[in-house]
């Protein structure tokens, strides 16, 4: 997981959004380029698809119609990001900061939100995290991290961001930031959760009672999810 959601909007998705999904609209040749700087670890030793993720993530944050200034100075902020760090500016070693997904999974009558007692922020949390080197696409990567984090199978994923939400965590010794890329996704019906070894606990919350340690990001983030999933 490691941390990425703290802290706008979409008609849900009719069917489960796969981690693949949409990656035969990007080719080798749109893709960006491996622009690694010299003497740097090529990006292909981080990456199973070099440059389809990085190449996802600008065109998701240049199309995204951000609902406020807010937002859309996040947006500016994200890829100015990617444009600075081609290279790895989507991965963990990135100590200037990183892009991450994650998601706010409702449940199937979208009136409880599930969410993470993270082991080492020791706060209620979304699900979600690092992006990984099989990810194809940010949707992809929030949803195999909702999956991988709620134990629950066939989440359906509204394919585009919910919100933007930039805090600081500490990846690196002196401290860096999450770029996160947020979602939401609903559950099917009677779905059972389970606990992964990165939670203290896992649980559903009213979507209008959420836990005292929740803070405005997570708040703002669950408020948006209900609005867009009815």
């Amino acid at each position: 997981m490691g941390t990425a959601g703290r802290g706008p909007e979409a008609e849900p998705a009719t069917h489960a959004f796969e981690p693949d999904a949409g990656a035969v609209r990007l080719t080798p040749e749109t893709a960006a380029p491996d622009r690694t700087p010299p003497g740097a670890r090529p990006l292909g030793t981080r990456s199973l698809t070099p440059g389809f993720l990085y190449g996802d993530a600008v065109r998701v944050l240049s199309a995204w119609q951000a609902p406020d200034p807010g937002q859309d100075g996040l947006r500016l902020e994200f890829l100015r990001h990617l444009e600075v760090h081609p290279a790895d500016g989507m991965w963990r070693e990135c100590a200037d900061g990183h892009i991450t997904a994650s998601t706010a999974v409702l449940d199937a009558s979208r009136t409880r939100v599930l969410l993470t007692l993270h082991s080492k922020v020791k706060a209620w949390l979304q699900l979600g995290g690092h992006c990984e080197p099989g990810d194809l696409t940010l949707a992809g990567a929030a949803l195999r991290e909702a999956t991988e984090e709620s134990g629950i199978a066939g989440l359906r994923l509204v394919p585009e961001p919910l919100q933007l939400d930039r805090h600081e965590v500490r990846c690196h010794p002196q401290g860096t930031w999450h770029l996160d890329v947020q979602y939401v996704a609903v559950a099917p019906e009677g779905a059972r959760h389970a606990v992964s070894d990165e939670s203290d606990d896992l649980r559903w919350f009213p979507v209008d009672d959420l836990p005292e340690s929740a803070d405005e990001a997570v708040r703002r983030l669950v408020a948006r999810a209900v609005d867009a999933s009815v």
